[in-house]
């Protein structure tokens, strides 16, 4: 099952793939990073979403500081097999460490980008 797991996706050039986070019980796009085979091999094995973090060059398991892990409730895989879907519960309700519930939490209105989430914790609060 892990062979399939890993080969069956078009890897980019630097062995990553676009993950985007999906919650599972509203359909909301929470947030999306970037996993390689051995993030995607725990997140499964461990139900929960681990990504590769490209600035730390690191395995990224999400909520490990700020405490909203994201449960694995389902993953998915496009039909060009480059972008996974990852289907979670997200604990604590905030997924963007700016203590929002989204990162897509901007709307182009009217000619300007008009925040429409707002602040749920402050990230000081958060991260320390």
């Amino acid at each position: 099952m892990t062979d399939d797991l890993i080969t069956a996706i078009r890897w980019d050039d630097r062995g990553l793939v676009p993950a985007i986070a999906q919650d599972a019980a509203t359909g909301d796009i929470l947030m999306v990073a970037w996993m390689n085979a051995e993030a995607l091999q725990l997140t499964v094995s461990e139900g929960r979403a681990i990504y590769w973090s490209r600035s730390r060059g690191k395995l990224w398991r999400k909520g490990e500081e700020s405490g909203h892990v994201q449960r694995l409730v389902e993953l998915r895989l496009d039909c060009d097999s480059d972008v996974v879907l990852l289907r979670v519960e997200q604990i604590g309700g905030i997924a963007c460490h700016t203590g929002r519930r989204s990162c897509f939490y901007r709307v182009w209105r009217e000619g300007d980008w008009q925040i429409t989430e707002p602040v749920l914790k402050a990230p000081d609060e958060i991260y320390g």
